[in-house]
């Protein structure tokens, strides 16, 4: 017994390759769009490497079942489950991919895309995701004053009127110190998406600037009525200056036409001497333009010198980074010789361990217990056989009487209904034909909502594959370099001890083992079938048959 546990010790120590970790940023203010145009989503890894060859996702996240917005995945755009409304309305700029920005281009806002977008970028052995805050702004048309008439103490009636805005605008009247004048009436009416706003006023005082001023965030509008002695004339005075202005018009139309004779030819020298001078500035107009381009040729001169100049600090800077890339080079040889060493020297303890393993997983299958799933805990979209021994995806999501309050609703996870909190225990799972999984197990209060990794210090520890890929989930993700794919994975815990060991059965080899972890909390069976969605219908299943 004493030498089985030593032999599983010195396995724990073997790791086999080393990946690579990124964070993904975005912005931390909101991101403010106009209505009408259009809007680039920030989104890019640090450091500033490649996502050429990585799955790229913007959803939804707050909209029900996180709807699609695009997807690049295998260097290609995959939208067949797009929301109808961003078709043809979204893009990625694919060079900037090289360096790392996956900022999505939103073409023609509208008032719908407010909301939160996620971010979520995918490699081989890594995962990390961003959200982004969408305002959306519309500016409606510019305040409209019309003038309602008079009271019987002859005060104007004035209203303000604008439509076409989102969110709510703020209506406000300003006299001519643009101080605040209250508003007597306020209607405010919403149309589908935008708001429209009427305000009115009564102004007893003649002379003044009445200014009528619509603001929304970073937008304004503004309209001016000047409130003249005129419109608080009485109508007698109104009807004798009519009477004036028609005799004074009768007066100026007849002595019109007994000077329009003798004008004619005063008139005809005017249009000569203003054709003179629209010639004269026409010439002047032709001077200045070849001023102009003499000045943008001289500009140029100057920046090709300037381009000269540069071009030549970017060859000496190229030089300068072919002789680093060189010492680069020279380094990595040396590592990897170093590694291939290290490489024989791993095989050679392989080799020794080949008649060790079988023995360890023989006594592991001594702890066998009774795994049976908690289709309560699982996610909406997964189908748990009726025994608790098999689960598929089901294509579509379905709620319990529950609510589903402690279900996953990123990860396509579900645990065991026994926990353990103490001894040993052992079970196993076929994972033949399906594409995508991860298994383990986890503790009683991780957290099942969002994508957190599932790694030890997220109360995870588990393997998978994904298409192909395998990997171990530690805090950063280890590929693991099996000579066959396993096609029943073997699950050995030792409570006291913080063992965690990974078999494959049919080889009786081991895959992969956590040691010196620290358990507190119930641990508990947990498989999944990847993250969001899994297209491949085959199912995981418990397996009793040992």
């Amino acid at each position: 017994m004493k030498f089985i546990c030593l032999t599983l010790l010195i396995i724990s120590g073997i790791t086999d390759s080393i990946s690579e970790r990124y964070e993904v940023v975005g912005s931390a203010d909101p991101v403010f769009a106009v209505a009408g145009e259009d809007v680039i989503l920030p989104c890019s890894v640090k450091p500033n490497i490649s996502v050429v060859d990585m799955r790229v996702e913007w959803f939804r996240s707050d909209l029900k079942d996180s709807q699609l917005v695009h997807l690049y995945e295998d260097n290609e755009v995959r939208n067949r489950e797009q929301i109808q409304s961003y078709r043809e309305r979204t893009k990625l700029n694919h060079p900037e991919l090289q360096r790392g920005d996956a900022s999505l281009k939103l073409s023609s806002v509208r008032v719908s895309d407010e909301g939160l977008y996620k971010c979520f970028i995918q490699s081989k052995s890594w995962s990390d995701d961003t959200t982004v805050d969408v305002r959306v702004e519309a500016v409606g048309r510019p305040p409209v004053i019309t003038v309602d008439g008079f009271d019987h103490s002859g005060g104007l009636h004035l209203q303000c009127e604008s439509e076409g805005w989102y969110p709510e605008p703020d209506l406000e009247w300003l006299d001519s110190e643009g101080v605040s004048l209250s508003s007597e009436t306020t209607e405010t009416h919403r149309n589908t998406d935008r708001f429209s706003v009427k305000h009115t006023i009564t102004v007893h005082h003649s002379d003044d600037k009445i200014h009528c001023r619509v603001r929304l965030r970073h937008h304004m509008l503004e309209t001016l009525i000047i409130s003249s002695s005129n419109m608080f004339s009485s109508w007698r005075t109104s009807v004798i200056m009519i009477s004036v202005f028609v005799v004074l018009s009768v007066i100026a139309g007849i002595l019109i036409a007994v000077f329009a004779r003798k004008n004619r030819d005063h008139d005809r020298l005017q249009n000569e001497k203003s054709r003179l001078q629209n010639e004269k500035r026409r010439l002047q107009h032709d001077h200045d333009r070849l001023q102009n381009e003499k000045s943008t040729l001289q500009n140029e001169k100057r920046r090709l010198q300037h381009d000269h100049d540069r071009l030549q600090n970017e060859k000496s800077t190229l030089q300068y980074e072919k002789r680093r890339l060189q010492h680069d080079h020279d380094r990595l040889q040396n590592e990897k010789s170093t590694l291939q060493n290290e490489k024989s020297r791993l095989q050679h303890e392989r080799d020794q361990l080949k008649t060790i393993i079988p023995q360890a997983l023989t006594h592991s299958r001594t702890h066998k217990v009774n795994v049976i799933l908690d289709a309560d805990s699982a996610h909406p979209r997964l189908t748990v056989s009726d025994d608790g021994k098999q689960v598929r995806d089901g294509k579509r999501r379905t709620e319990r009487v529950d609510g589903g309050k402690d279900r996953f609703d990123i990860y396509l996870g579900v645990l065991g209904k026994d926990g353990f909190s103490s001894g040993c225990f052992y079970f196993e799972v076929q994972v033949k034909g399906q594409t995508w999984w991860d298994l383990g197990v986890s503790r009683e209060s991780v957290r099942r909502k969002g994508s957190n990794s599932l790694s030890p210090v997220n109360g995870y520890w588990t393997v998978g594959q994904f298409y192909g890929v395998y990997q171990a989930h530690e805090s950063s993700s280890v590929s693991l370099s099996l000579s066959v794919n396993p096609q029943r994975i073997g699950v050995f815990v030792n409570y006291e001890k913080g063992l965690v060991f990974f078999y494959d059965v049919e080889s009786m080899s081991l895959i992969y083992s956590f040691t010196n972890q620290s358990f507190k909390e119930k641990l508990f069976p947990f498989v999944s079938l990847g993250h969001l969605y899994n297209e491949d219908p085959t199912p995981l299943i418990i397996c009793d048959d040992y």
